[in-house]
């Protein structure tokens, strides 16, 4: 019989009625590990009846569901075969259902008297079934209390729930008929009817509640996860590690191993290339509390099992795996991007993708189950083969992503770049595909089982072939590889990725043409050379904007021919899909099986093009939407394909900036010869050449190939620079070990050798990276032109000598420079005759963050330096200073942390908010704390208020200075923000402050609603409109009140008024309620400031409409525009004709 592609084993069967074969009698259709159960089932001779008990064949029933007519039998298999065990006893348990309609329960095109198959593992059932139909046949799969590894009751079972029991399928009321059984409530003599059911606790759903008091809405829910269960069991059960095998399919807990997570550990979501640290698990993703979030994005490049990933997660929730994070998850909805083109719901494509468009749930009724459920999880997957990820109209992705859909329900995407749109607590974590242990396991688990000597063979194969090393850390890559080098003998060694794929289409052809002969079928007769159509159709697919990732099979065949796509179809490269399209209807849809198979042939057409004699194409045009960092196989395999192409793809690449390192891997595709490139190496390692802990795989692959070209040929590496990525030095085998776990012989041509650590001016946690003196001994050792080394950043850890005795004679000789920077901020460097550190900075600069454990370290350090009379260049407040205590002569921070050490400090700079946005909090500075400050520093030369939030006075009188603050003449200054573009500075001379336009542009200005704070703007304003600066926005936060009757000035809530300006351009009145009489006096006052043009009302209300009458001629022609947001997301534009607001 068939089997399910995860089981390896039949289910026994003791009746010789069925032929041994799982059959269900003569003529019958078995299902997959149906059959076999099904049969035991029917001679067990007791039946269970969910709304009565368990009865003989010849007992009957007093009480029967008043709709019941019919018995459907639910045959529910476990998920393992080995763990049923059942009985000869004849009084083992028959679960049967009543139904109401079964002659409705049918299958399409089938008449009643036809068995219902089933194919694979999909479980069909009738389109035309009632909500209460369903519920009666499915309400043994609704009960998820249960455990997948329970046992099915035998007859000393008290309870014969079908609890037990984990996946549905079904027999027809003809079926149970064939089989000798009596299609009524009972199964065996008629029994009486009743018109109240009686409550058996078997019938209770998971719900609490018995199945005929569910409410249509739970009935909904039910039918809904029972649907997606079922989808997604078609997609899990159908993993196809290798294209052309198409009769080796498995289910995706059979094949799947773990490469490497990581996560970048960052508050807000970045696109730089910042710090990544590892994960142990995929399920440290929904675990682990540094990344906790309902916004995810997983990343990863081509190959590397994102999809596979989603379908491992679907596994463990359609079976509710025990220890996996999606055990609890009530619903979990699934999409494949590439399906949503054109479809901006993304309700409607949960209907239409996974339930079929069924007429039992609508988008309305989806929307709800999700919003309603406990626990749900939406998976995005495939962000780079959305077809609309470019679109300017707003679709609900899109909306996702910002947060605005689904804001407490956890989204993950799945894709190879970060989208355009973003919310700030996004989440990023990346997938870092095999390393030698994953790819061990996935031999192991998927190819040769426990054959020590076959895994020995395969991993032998993959050293003969350097250049596949590392391709082989991308999953997909190397799962073909190990399929391929188990099963031919002729394998062989490669100089370069285009060669592997070369041979790698080769062995499909001829699979497909021995298969053919094998079993005498169909002969495939086309040319594996012959595929220009197929060229130009992968071409045109990946060189445009939008991407396209799927054809129709209608258009597919139509382009390249019928007996072309069959062949193809055939060989695994061609992947069919029937989905249900936006109008509901099946269509089959056709992709490549990877991405890289049309980056295969589209690098095909690239070659026919640029070798065409007299061809006049520019490269910039051809490649001016495929940029190497997607489709960097494409410019690989072009490179391979033609040495003549690939020259000129290396040098456009050259003149391509950042492309340089990736020229190389470009290089090495052509034949795997490098003395064509050994200039162009030269050149690259003539300047410094980067490893960075954000580089992408390319990047980093690029980088290694370079240095190892280098090394083979004595080429001199000027600078290597490791960028936060030094995570030890491995003493026994001589090479760097980075934070991803990678590790890197370092070339001994390198003559500089740069550590750098975080940028963060202080660490402020005890933990770092400790460099011992045997790894410091053992770099300057491996690298024997090595001339100097740097670590630079305050998380590295360096001894604080190095004994003589350890140090050889060699290097004492060399006189290496080595260098490091320690958590005070201050530079020592090795002396080699003591083996101790001299300090070379006398004046450390100190940061202290927002963080109260950062506070606490520099404190410390501060008094240390303080106490040494050691002078600190600059102490810098990052959005910590709360107050100065004039009584207690200190500092007080933001988190209640005093700082009192401040005798040496030379530079005070207090950096407050000073970005664009509303101050929560105001810091009054007052005369005294500001002299107090002066007078406690006593060697400060410098002090300077930066940010919104500091408040200082608006003049010091001259009689209250101390006559030695005058004569010290410290320079004082306020910048209350640099938009403003203009800085305060005190005169010791009268008190006053100096004014200093900064601004080589426009400029802004922010008023807020406290008084000095309205002094302070009105002043700015002053002094910009006399010197004529053109204010291209004036901001009014919480401090408009009225205009005055003549429209000349505005009043502020402290009574300040601001005259007409004639160089402000735009107008903002923020978190002010304006009525329809204050509206008009602004629009007044607007056309007497001439240059405005555009006016703001943001976060207040308007009048719901103005006479267009009212409205002033002239700004009609001036064209102002007035704009309204009432909230971040709604935007109104007044229409001077009508006088209505219209929405934007």
């Amino acid at each position: 019989m068939d089997q399910d592609p995860g089981d390896d084993r039949e289910l026994p069967d003791r009746n010789p009625s069925t032929g041994g074969d799982g059959n269900l009698g003569p003529g019958r259709h078995s299902t997959r590990r149906g059959g076999s159960l099904m049969s035991w089932l029917q001679r067990a001779g007791r039946r269970y009846n969910p709304f009565g008990g368990t009865s003989g064949r010849g007992s009957s029933h007093s009480s029967q569901h008043p709709h019941q007519s019919d018995i459907i039998h639910i045959q529910r298999p476990l998920h393992r075969a080995d763990e049923i065990a059942p009985s000869t006893s004849r009084d083992e348990p028959m679960i049967e259902v009543t139904d109401d309609h079964d002659d409705a329960f049918t299958d399409e095109g089938m008449s009643a008297t036809e068995p219902m198959e089933q194919t694979g593992s999909e479980e069909r059932m009738d389109s035309v079934c009632t909500g209460d139909d369903w519920v009666l046949r499915h309400h043994s799969r609704l009960n998820e209390v249960s455990q997948d590894t329970q046992p099915i009751p035998g007859p000393s079972t008290s309870s014969h729930s079908v609890e037990h029991l984990h996946q549905s399928q079904w027999l027809t009321n003809n079926q149970a008929r064939a089989s000798g059984d009596s299609p009524n409530p009972v199964g065996g003599a008629a029994c009486s009817q009743s018109t109240e059911p009686t409550e058996d606790p078997h019938t209770m759903t998971s719900l609490g509640k018995p199945l005929h008091r569910l409410t249509e809405k739970q009935k909904k829910k039910l039918f809904f996860i029972e649907a997606l269960r079922t989808r997604y069991k078609v997609d899990y059960d159908k993993v196809q590690p290798i294209p052309y095998i198409k009769d080796r399919l498995h289910c995706v807990d059979k094949v799947y191993v773990e490469g490497g997570f990581e996560f970048m550990p960052t508050e807000h979501v970045t696109r730089g290339s910042g710090s990544w640290e590892r994960l142990e698990s995929y399920k440290s993703v929904f675990s682990d509390q540094r990344i906790q979030s309902v916004r995810r994005i997983f990343e990863g490049e081509p190959g590397y099992g994102k999809t596979t990933f989603t379908l491992q997660l679907a596994y463990d929730w359609c079976n509710r795996v025990e220890g996996s994070p999606m055990r609890d998850v009530e619903v979990l909805i699934i999409l494949r991007m590439r399906q949503l083109g054109g479809i901006r719901s993304i309700h409607r494509a949960v209907e239409v993708y996974l339930l079929g468009s069924d007429p039992r749930l609508r988008e309305a009724d989806i929307a709800a189950i999700i919003r309603e459920s406990k626990s749900a999880v939406v998976i995005l997957d495939g962000y780079d083969e959305y077809p609309d990820q470019h679109s300017r109209r707003e679709t609900d992705v899109q909306r996702i992503m910002k947060l605005d859909l689904f804001e407490n329900t956890p989204v993950i995407l799945t894709t190879r770049y970060l989208p355009d749109y973003l919310a700030p607590i996004t989440k990023r974590v990346r997938l870092t595909g095999f390393d030698e242990i994953a790819r061990d396991e996935y031999i192991r688990k998927a190819v040769v089982g426990e054959d020590k000597i076959a895994l020995s063979i395969i991993k032998a194969r993959l050293k003969e072939n350097p250049v596949l090393e590392d391709l082989c850390q991308v999953p997909l890559i190397f799962v073909m590889f190990a399929h391929i080098a188990y099963e031919n003998q002729d394998f062989r060694n490669f100089k370069s990725v285009t060669e592997f794929f070369l041979y790698m289409i080769r062995c499909f052809h001829e699979h497909l043409k021995n298969k053919s002969k094998k079993l005498n079928t169909v002969r495939y007769s086309i040319d594996e050379n012959e595929h220009a159509a197929l060229d130009k159709l992968a071409f045109l697919a990946v060189s445009q904007e939008n991407q396209q990732i799927t054809w129709s099979r209608e258009g597919m065949c139509k382009q390249l021919g019928q007996d072309f796509y069959e062949t193809y179809l055939a060989l695994g490269i061609f992947v069919e899909e029937e989905v249900s399209s936006y109008d509901s209807s099946r269509e089959v849809e056709v992709r490549f099986y990877h991405k890289l198979f049309c980056e295969w042939y589209a690098a095909h057409h690239i070659v026919h093009i640029l070798s065409q004699p007299g061809q006049s194409v520019s490269l910039e045009e051809l490649f001016c939407h495929m940029k190497p960092e997607d489709l960097q196989y494409v410019y690989r395999f072009a490179c391979g394909l033609n040495r003549d192409v690939g020259g000129s793809i290396l040098r456009y690449l050259n003149r391509t900036q950042g492309s340089d390192r990736f020229t190389i891997l470009c290089m090495l595709e052509q034949s795997g010869n490098v003395d064509g490139i050994l200039d162009s190496v030269r050149y690259l390692c003539s300047q410094t050449v980067n490893i960075k802990e954000g580089d992408n795989r390319m990047q980093r692959r690029s980088t290694i190939q370079l240095l190892d070209i280098a090394a083979g040929h004595d080429i001199p590496v000027s600078c290597l620079h490791l960028d936060q990525c030094f995570s030890n030095f491995d003493v026994t085998s001589t090479c760097i070990v980075l934070k991803s776990g990678h590790r890197l012989t370092i070339p001994e041509t390198v003559e500089v050798l740069r550590v750098s650590g975080r940028i963060r001016e202080t660490v402020g946690v005890s933990k770092g990276i400790e460099v011992t003196r045997e790894e410091l001994l053992g770099l300057f050792r491996t690298c024997e032109t090595l001339k100097e080394i740097r670590f630079e950043g305050r998380e590295f850890l360096l001894p604080h000598s190095v004994p003589t005795e350890m140090i050889p004679p060699t290097l004492k000789t060399r006189n290496i420079m080595v260098s490091h920077e320690d958590r005070r901020g201050m530079i020592h460097q090795l002396n080699w005759d003591d083996g101790r550190w001299q300090t070379t900075t006398n004046e450390p600069a100190l940061r202290i963050p927002q963080e109260e454990l950062d506070q606490q370290w520099v404190s410390e350090e501060l008094a240390r330096l303080s106490n040494d009379g050691i002078p600190v260049s600059c102490l810098h407040l990052e959005q910590c200073f709360s107050k100065f205590d004039v009584t207690n002569a200190c500092i007080v921070l933001t988190s209640g942390l005093r700082v009192t050490s401040l005798k040496t400090v030379k530079v005070l700079r207090v950096e407050g908010f000073t970005g664009i946005g509303t101050i929560s909090i105001r810091i009054e500075v007052t005369r005294e704390e500001l002299l107090g400050l002066l007078q406690t520093c006593e060697t400060l030369e410098e002090i300077r208020f930066e940010g919104l939030e500091y408040l200082l006075p608006l003049s010091i009188q001259a009689e209250r200075m101390p006559p030695t603050l005058k004569t010290r003449n410290i320079t004082v200054s306020y910048e209350r923000h640099r938009e403003n573009g203009v800085v305060h500075q005190l005169n010791w001379d009268d008190g006053q402050w100096q004014h200093q336009i900064t601004a080589d542009g426009s400029v802004m200005v922010w008023i807020y609603q406290e008084e000095l704070d309205q002094q302070w703007g009105k002043k700015e304003l002053a002094v910009l409109s006399t010197a004529g600066v053109s204010i291209n926005m004036l901001v009014l936060a919480r401090s408009f009140n009225n205009i005055t009757d003549n429209a000349q000035s505005i009043i502020l809530t402290s009574g300040c008024t601001i005259p007409v300006l004639h160089t402000v351009r735009h107008l903002r009145i923020s978190y002010t309620d304006v009525d329809l009489e204050v509206f008009l006096r602004i629009l007044a006052y607007t056309k007497e400031c001439t240059k405005i043009t555009m006016l703001f009302f943001v976060y207040g209300k308007v009048p719901d409409e103005v006479d267009a009458r009212m409205i002033p001629h002239l700004l009609k022609q001036r064209g102002l525009e007035v704009y309204w947001f009432p909230k971040t997301s709604e935007m109104y534009l007044l229409d001077f004709d009508t006088g209505n607001w219209k929405k934007q």
